[in-house]
């Protein structure tokens, strides 16, 4: 249904420093984002702007992998982060944002 890519390295840096527990989570979730045609809200949501967040539980502790949508079936996975607030910080929404617009810039240069 739909293809998962990752641009750059942030959210490995979040994958990797995670416990094997939220690793095996974040996979699980992953995972019904490529499969589920219709992908509950409980996983996936939109939060601003085309950008989207997949949502992990682990216990009381609640992480956040922001990522979008390119060409309908493609989601592009970004920065990751443990929520430690009923509001998600506006620094991490900016990260997004900026990192959405680089891989558009990095996708134009490569097919100029």
């Amino acid at each position: 249904m739909r293809i998962i890519e990752v641009f750059r390295d942030y959210f490995w840096e979040f994958y990797n420093g995670q416990k094997l527990a939220v690793r095996e989570k974040i996979d699980y979730a992953l995972n019904i984002v490529m499969n589920v045609h219709h992908i509950p809200q409980k996983f996936f949501t939109h939060v601003e702007d085309g950008i989207y967040e997949v949502r992990v539980k682990v216990g009381s502790d609640i992480y956040r992998i922001f990522c979008f949508f390119d060409d309908g079936k493609l989601v592009i996975l970004l920065n990751g982060f443990q929520k430690k607030t009923q509001k998600i910080p506006k620094n991490e929404i900016e990260k997004a944002l900026r990192l959405r617009r680089e891989y558009y810039e990095d996708k134009k240069s490569t097919n100029d």
